[in-house]
């Protein structure tokens, strides 16, 4: 699958196929002018930028819409047309890509659809349902561990909070995580030579970390101090955030794909779109690619908790019950469908955050944040996770070498959720 086909692509199609992709850049960019969230990254041409809107309070719904069904006519045409491998894979992820353009118009529009519908659309998945009482019974597993009395939530921030990074500290701390992950990173990827990332500190935004991909190989990477960052969050945003997580994956797209193969639509990094699954899904899978096993949780031990003038009173008991919070992630779906559908107050959904999510208070008003503004984006990163985790391990086992390069393929070429589970079911 990620060798798009061994079949030779046709000429014809290919040179139908880039202007295409031209086309669907210059549209991606034209929508980004209305709505700001809408493009994460772009480090195409300059000549491809559409003139400057002179009125972008006045969304052109229907003419967006226009362009994007004929697209979609155009390459449906060409898939059902063409018996080449290669030119059906990439037509059909530009196909999803412009499908995903639809939704997100309608939904800039005022336009809503379903929580699974929106996500299936824009990020071509629709994540598994779970009842409360599957989050409580995950919970109940903590009452033996957590000491103290009174309600598990508490009982677990008292723990927590024990390693929560100091201010002063946390500009070290995540010096040297990033430096570990990159160097772990680098001992199995040939990544270009001017490859780097500036490390900057912001504060009031609903997220904890935040990848700008500038192309040229260069990230910002944004961390958000506003929010109490924990210890073990150091090496997670490291890799999630860095290596081999989104600077790495962009990096690895640019290089093969844009710059290599000149394949003008992966220039353009739309961020409500198939793309983002894979992106968010690889860069949390990646943590445990860089870091396997124990590997984070020793590395927290004996690096990062002295950095930070920590001791590590509690530490087995957090680390422990961080194992167990992993699972608890998909309630944060539960919480952005009961929004989403008026079933959930924002009083019941920030129950749900610190019950099931074991947030902080400010955590968990943060993460109401951000499902308002991310809506079912929330799914990419708990079951986004899963199905590469799933693909990958199908694919290499529990082979630590294998499994890196399994990932770095994953990551050097234009794929979609329902390929990964295509694949895995195979």
């Amino acid at each position: 699958m990620l060798a798009c086909g061994s079949k030779k692509m046709q000429s014809g199609d290919a040179g139908t196929l880039n202007r295409i992709g031209r086309d669907y850049v210059t549209l991606g960019l034209e929508i980004g002018q209305f709505d700001p969230d809408f493009v994460d990254a772009y480090y195409g041409p300059d000549s491809l930028r559409p003139k400057a809107a002179k009125d972008t309070s006045l969304f052109p719904k229907d003419s967006l819409l226009s362009r994007v069904s004929a697209l979609k006519k155009e390459l449906g045409a060409l898939t059902a047309s063409t018996d080449n491998d290669s030119t059906r894979t990439r037509a059909e992820w530009l196909n999803a890509q412009l499908t995903a353009f639809e939704r997100r118009i309608k939904i800039v529009s005022g336009e809503n659809a379903p929580f699974d519908t929106e996500s299936k659309e824009l990020f071509d998945a629709v994540a598994p349902v779970y009842s409360e009482q599957y989050f409580q019974s995950l919970i109940a597993s903590l009452d033996s561990l957590l000491p103290g009395k009174g309600a598990l939530p508490d009982r677990f921030q008292q723990v927590a909070t024990r390693f929560v990074i100091p201010k002063n500290k946390i500009d070290t701390v995540f010096q040297v995580a990033i430096a570990e992950a990159r160097k772990r990173t680098l001992q199995h990827y040939k990544l270009p030579y001017n490859e780097n990332f500036k490390l900057e500190y912001v504060t009031d935004k609903p997220w904890s970390g935040y990848n700008w991909y500038k192309g040229n190989y260069q990230s910002i990477i944004q961390i958000n101090i506003s929010q109490p960052i924990y210890i073990e969050r150091a090496i997670d945003l490291a890799c999630h955030e860095g290596y081999p997580g989104h600077h790495v994956f962009n990096a690895l797209l640019e290089k093969n794909i844009y710059r290599d193969k000149g394949l003008q639509e992966i220039s353009l990094y739309p961020l409500f779109s198939p793309q983002s699954l894979i992106a968010e899904g690889s860069a949390n899978y990646g943590i445990s690619i860089a870091f396997p096993g124990d590997a984070s949780r020793q590395y927290c031990k004996q690096v990062l908790i002295p950095l930070a003038g920590q001791d590590t009173t509690g530490f087995d008991t957090y680390f422990n019950a961080l194992k167990i919070r992993s699972s608890l992630n998909y309630a944060r779906n539960e919480v952005a469908r009961g929004l989403f559908s008026k079933t959930m107050t924002d009083k019941e959904a920030l129950r749900w955050l610190t019950n099931y999510c074991l947030l902080s208070e400010k955590g968990a008003v943060d993460y109401l944040r951000f499902i308002r503004k991310y809506r079912s984006y929330v799914i990419n990163y708990n079951y986004g996770q899963d199905i590469v985790k799933k693909y990958i391990e199908n694919q290499s086992g529990s082979d630590e070498a294998k499994r890196w390069q399994s990932f770095e393929k994953l990551l050097s070429n234009p794929v979609k959720a329902s390929d990964l589970l295509k694949a895995t079911k195979n």
